[in-house]
């Protein structure tokens, strides 16, 4: 059998996994920061994204609790509804959903069968995150979705999503997080996110920042684009009484905001019903998981998938509100980005739990453990993101608290 004939979905994802270079398992060294690849696959399908409508969506945090937000609401409005983030936590398919549904096992053979069929394909050394793109755009299109929600992956300018001319371009916020990719200063960062904007297409920017506004501004006026603002928006409290979490509302604000901006461009009616069900329907709507997201309760187990400055920040923030009596900690975080900004702002109190998550990128728990200990967060190394657990629980008592947080893949493991 040639290694591009795919009987099956388990052949297709071994292919997708051992033979494609993926960052969310490697790192920077499976990265192909350009878009010569994934616009050559696009091409040999047809170039199906030229059929479908996107909000496209980046940012360094909330982009994708925004995506998510969006497609719920406009699910719920009546709209069939493409979701495509990154990256996953257990299931592949999780990266392509229509309408919360992750994609068929079938629809994954047979798109991957597809595009191998193509000579300009085989060709190619396509990256997982570049052959993932395409095909959520074959899939869209197969099953004429009326809008994709677009995550981007990593910055912006050369991500593989970036090939799409949407109806509305968002930038959450911009954050020190991927340096070594983006460039070392919040200006040079939000730069590369401002990629995304494209001519004459509305671009909403979910906060104001001192150091990058003006980035914005002046890629905006050479592209001829309207530059607004979330902020700048006022909207009914209503919407964020569901919001349990303090660092959603500027997500919810982007997301209302992007929906007001949506309205005056396509004169649509969003009712008001729509949005509050969206809003709090958001789990059951799209399988949205791993920010601040309750396992279990007495003692309460809660997994958050911060990883940068910015997320760690918010973390931080909402422990300060929060009632327990001893504050235990799960932490695995990956080895080859600096953490030590992130480190400064993990509570002194806690007692911490230190592992590796089960991916290449993991960082060795004794490692994390001595690195950790010059910050002041004091505890012992496990051999397992679920030993470490396991430790947490047998230590903490009915009133205390467990967080799991640290990385994607440490959250991964125990969701």
């Amino acid at each position: 059998m040639s290694i591009y004939n795919f009987t099956t979905y388990d052949a297709a994802l071994k292919f997708l996994y051992n033979q494609l270079p993926m960052f969310q398992r490697q790192g920077p060294k499976a990265l192909k920061y350009d878009l010569a690849n994934v616009t050559k696959l696009v091409d040999a399908l047809g170039n199906p994204h030229r059929s479908l409508e996107f909000i496209h969506v980046a940012g360094t945090n909330g982009k994708g609790s925004v995506c998510h937000y969006l497609s719920s609401i406009l699910q719920e409005q009546g709209l069939k509804v493409g979701l495509y983030t990154s990256p996953h936590y257990k299931d592949y398919r999780e990266r392509i959903r229509l309408n919360g549904d992750l994609i068929p096992k079938k629809a994954v053979k047979e798109i991957l069968n597809l595009m191998y069929s193509h000579n300009a394909v085989r060709a190619l050394k396509p990256t997982f995150f570049e052959l993932t793109v395409a095909m959520a755009f074959q899939y869209f299109k197969e099953e004429q979705v009326d809008v994709v929600v677009l995550e981007t992956g990593l910055g912006g300018r050369l991500d593989s999503t970036n090939i799409v001319k949407p109806k509305l371009s968002v930038i959450t916020n911009i954050g020190l997080d991927h340096q070594a990719t983006l460039g070392e200063t919040m200006q040079e960062i939000a730069k590369e996110k401002a990629g995304i904007i494209k001519p004459k297409i509305p671009v909403l920017i979910g906060q104001r920042q001192v150091q990058t506004t003006s980035v914005f501004h002046t890629v905006a006026k050479a592209t001829d684009s309207q530059l607004v603002f979330a902020e700048d928006f006022i909207f009914d409290e209503k919407y964020f009484n569901e919001v349990h979490i303090e660092y959603q509302r500027s997500n919810i604000q982007t997301c209302l905001a992007a929906l007001t901006v949506l309205n005056k461009q396509t004169s649509d009616n969003w009712q008001e019903t729509s949005i509050l069900k969206g809003l709090q329907n958001v789990h059951d709507n799209t399988g949205y998981v791993g920010r601040w997201q309750t396992l279990s309760t007495q003692p309460n187990i809660i997994v958050d998938a911060a990883h940068n400055q910015a997320g760690m920040h918010q973390v931080s923030q909402v422990l300060k509100n929060m009632k327990y009596d001893r504050l235990h900690i799960v932490l695995g975080m990956v080895g080859d980005k600096p953490i030590g900004k992130v480190l400064t702002l993990l509570p002194k109190h806690a007692k911490y739990y230190f592992a590796k998550a089960n991916v290449p990128r993991g960082k060795l728990a004794n490692e994390l453990q001595r690195e950790a200990q010059l910050y002041s967060c004091k505890g012992k190394s496990y051999s397992s993101v679920r030993k470490a657990l396991a430790s947490a629980k047998l230590s903490a008592a009915k009133s205390d608290l467990i967080l799991v947080t640290g990385s994607i893949f440490t959250v991964a493991e125990v969701i």
